[in-house]
């Protein structure tokens, strides 16, 4: 008898109830506007039962060949060591591939193009969401219309202020809230199902088939409506580092896909017996006596699924500067315990920022609804794309297999990014020039180091030459250990030069740190720290740290202990290079606008002090100009 599958199924049940909000806080919010966008007259389809079973139909349809087939089926076993989401996956598909050029770098385009889409996915989901939650108000009487802009700007501006605090209180919350919520969304699907089970017909493929081919160029356009119930379905990928497939397959088939099939079924229902309800089917379901009840639940979840975002906003931030897309950001751990919650102030803020400008711009739901969906399928159909090349290289599938296992998904998400491209003027244009803005900073960053390290190296001397060089006439050799910290490991760091040609002395033991963050997640302890002897007490320290970790130097110097090379932190100093860029037209390299871009990028990144957890009254900079 296994005494641990009680235990294993015990957490395996509370990692899925956690799961319902984390993950699936987005989708499970999409049934309060996909119904109504997808039935919308401007589409000009009739509203009949017919077209009516026939939207149904698509919406379900949709959910199983986008979130079912693809990612619960298939993206997920595309797992980079348990982790996933979009930087997970172009760090797996770039390291299959590593031996091609070409492809590596279509990956890294395609790559930074989703992580960029993902931003203005970011700041659409807390405005769509918490305003089609305090819409119900109009619902219950008109008089309440003046007020839904000011309270959902209240709602928002409370949840990002919040966010220093960390999520840890409200996580508690999330799966006992969101589990109720799916509960009522099933619960008032089947009262209105049972009024008219005919809807139930929708569960035939041959009704989606006619409604997306019967009404002519209609039928295109509708499927950027149509997408929006599947909004957040990436969810399931970029989170299962937290909870798991297990946890997070079983939420899925156990609740919450029931749970949105029978509230879409529910309004199809409602809307075949009284068209009029199209106004807003999702609230109109309910009796009168729970409208307010569900506008207060409606509220919290999406006030959930809003914090999901924002904290996988901070999370494929921190991944991005990890690997060499962003710059250093001040990143905050909010929890002692859990290593994964972070807070990053200035994302935050812009983050807020933007997310108000839209709610206040657009006005409405239905507005926010036009620009929601380019960002959406632009990201689900990367993914899509990354897929391929891990399937091919990674799992050395034949081509032919990963062609047709992936060809199928790309035809689907094709045909929705290309309809939502259809939104573009009527407000698809907001994620566009979000996803746009980030893009360009992140190609900016990446090629302006690649140009600083570069310059850095071509003015540099080599190390091993140098030191042979230094010790023949040694200079004064003074008490203590002196880190410098070098991102050009094997060449002379410019602090070094600095400190000799100032100070004249040299510490009785030097080191040489390198960090080097790899195409992983995390990286085991026991691989994390490579020593190399470079002679007369001077070592080469390479430190390797994944895109998720927390790059503690303090941490790695105890660990150093293991290698018989013990730090005393008062006897210990770290040495820093702080390059200046000054753009130049002297040098090949991008544009001066670019390399002006750089620069201040530069000049505002966060102190490595912080982001390295160095003590900082033991640290030293030294300054130096580099023209690129």
């Amino acid at each position: 008898m296994n005494n641990d599958a009680p235990a294993r199924n015990s957490t395996t049940a509370a990692l899925a109830l956690l799961a319902l909000g984390v993950v699936f806080g987005d989708i499970g919010t999409s049934p309060l506007y996909a119904v109504k966008e997808t039935f919308s007259a401007e589409h000009g389809i009739p509203l009949n039962a017919e077209n009516i079973l026939g939207g149904l139909s698509t919406i379900f349809w949709a959910l199983m060949i986008v979130v079912t087939f693809k990612y619960v089926t298939l993206i997920m076993r595309a797992d980079n060591k348990g982790e996933g989401g979009i930087m997970a996956l172009l760090a797996l598909a770039s390291s299959a591939v590593k031996n091609s050029s070409r492809s590596h770098a279509v990956i890294l385009l395609l790559g930074v193009i989703g992580a960029s889409l993902f931003y203005g996915d970011a700041v659409l989901t807390p405005a769509i969401s918490v305003l089609s939650a305090v819409e119900g108000l109009e619902v219950g009487t008109a008089a309440f219309r003046p007020y839904v802009i000011p309270i959902a700007v209240i709602v928002l501006v409370t949840l990002f202020a919040f966010q220093r605090h960390g999520s840890a209180v409200v996580g508690a919350l999330f799966g006992p809230v969101c589990a109720l919520w799916f509960l009522s969304l099933g619960a008032v699907g089947v009262h209105n199902i049972i009024q008219n089970p005919m809807v139930l017909w929708a569960l035939n493929p041959v009704y989606a088939f006619g409604f997306v081919t019967g009404h002519s160029f209609a039928s295109f356009v509708v499927l950027g409506a149509v997408l929006l119930a599947f909004t957040g379905a990436e969810a399931l990928y970029a989170d299962m580092g937290h909870f798991g497939k297990r946890a997070i397959r079983i939420a899925w088939f156990g609740l919450v896909l029931p749970a949105l099939v029978l509230n879409y079924f529910g309004q199809g229902a409602l809307l075949i017996i009284n068209p009029g309800a199209i106004a807003n089917p999702f609230y109109h379901a309910y009796p009168d006596w729970a409208l307010y009840p569900m506008i207060a639940l409606a509220t919290a979840a999406t006030v959930i699924a809003s914090q999901a975002v924002i904290t996988g906003t901070y999370s494929v931030t921190k991944q991005a500067v990890q690997l060499g897309f962003l710059p250093r950001l001040n990143i905050q751990h909010t929890s002692v315990k859990q290593i994964g919650q972070i807070y990053i102030p200035s994302i935050n803020w812009i983050l807020l920022i933007s997310v108000l400008l839209a709610v206040i711009g657009f006005g409405s739901s239905s507005n926010l609804a036009s620009a929601y969906g380019v960002a959406v399928a632009g990201t689900m159909l990367i993914d899509t794309i990354l897929t391929f090349f891990v399937i091919r290289y990674k799992w050395g599938i034949p081509v032919i297999v990963a062609a047709i296992s992936t060809g199928f998904f790309i035809f689907v998400d094709m045909a929705f990014f290309s309809a939502s491209l259809l939104k573009v003027f009527d407000g698809g244009w907001f994620p566009v020039f979000v996803g746009t803005a980030i893009f360009l900073l992140m190609v900016t960053w990446r090629r302006g180091r690649e140009i600083l390290i570069a310059r850095l190296r071509q003015s540099s001397v080599p190390l091993e030459a140098f030191l042979d060089s230094l010790m023949r006439s040694p200079p004064v050799r003074v008490a203590g250990t002196a880190i410098f910290m070098t991102s050009t490991p094997g060449s002379v760091p410019h602090a070094l030069l600095h400190n000799l040609a100032h100070n004249k002395v040299l510490h009785e033991r030097v080191i040489f740190l390198t960090v080097i963050i790899k195409d992983v997640p995390w990286v085991p302890p026991d691989e994390r720290v490579i020593i190399e002897d470079l002679g007369n007490n001077c070592f080469q320290l390479t430190v390797n740290f994944g895109f998720k970790d927390r790059p503690d130097i303090m941490q790695v110097l105890d660990q150093c202990r293991e290698y018989e090379l013990e730090f005393q932190p008062l006897q210990t100093s770290f040495f820093l290079s702080r390059e200046t860029v000054i753009p130049s037209i002297r040098y090949e390299g991008m544009a001066l606008w670019r390399e002006r871009m750089f620069a201040t990028l530069a000049r505002n990144a966060s102190s490595p002090v912080e982001y390295f957890n160095l003590p900082a009254n033991r640290v030293i900079e030294v300054g130096t100009q580099v023209e690129i």
